[in-house]
């Protein structure tokens, strides 16, 4: 089945903390999963953008500037940096 970013993320987030009160794993270690859950959902969101963007209605037919219209839709709206 297939997750949303935030869906994946969580279930992620549930495990750190889970393997915490399980004395599995540090606090410490729980808090570099967890920043290396969010870099990799903020990943996941970014190309679930740019994959919606190939629904758009036609006449976008050339895939490729559907890429680059998702790409340049997600860096206008989330690359904040």
């Amino acid at each position: 089945m297939k997750k949303t970013a935030v869906e994946w993320l969580a279930e992620k987030y549930d495990y750190a903390y889970w393997m915490v009160k399980r004395d599995e794993i540090s606090p410490v270690l729980a808090e570099e999963w967890k920043k290396h859950y969010l870099e990799q959902a903020k990943e996941m969101e970014k190309n679930q953008i740019i994959d919606a963007a190939k629904w758009m209605p036609k006449p976008f037919e050339n895939l490729e500037f559907i890429d680059e219209l998702g790409n340049q839709y997600y860096n206008e709206t989330f690359n904040n940096k």
